[in-house]
């Protein structure tokens, strides 16, 4: 584990307290872990990779799929 000693602003404080409360955490350092967690979830996850892309692509135009109306029933889940 990485120590740090950061400065933030009087707001950033208020919010980093508000998550530690609305969550139970036990420290400011656990609702810092916890937003940089949900920011890299949200805001760096969901761009998928140009070479992803490129295979999802070539995999649609295949079209290699199976149509099945009732999946449980197929595959023996009820």
């Amino acid at each position: 584990m990485v120590k740090a000693i950061i400065d933030i602003d009087e707001h950033s404080n208020r919010v980093f307290n508000i998550v530690k409360a609305r969550y139970g955490l036990r420290d400011k350092s656990e609702a810092i872990e916890l937003v940089a967690e949900i920011y890299e979830e949200q805001i760096l996850e969901p761009e998928l990779k140009p070479e992803y892309e490129k295979k999802i692509n070539r995999i649609l135009k295949k079209g290699k799929f199976i149509k099945v109306d009732n999946f449980a029933k197929r595959y023996g889940l009820e």
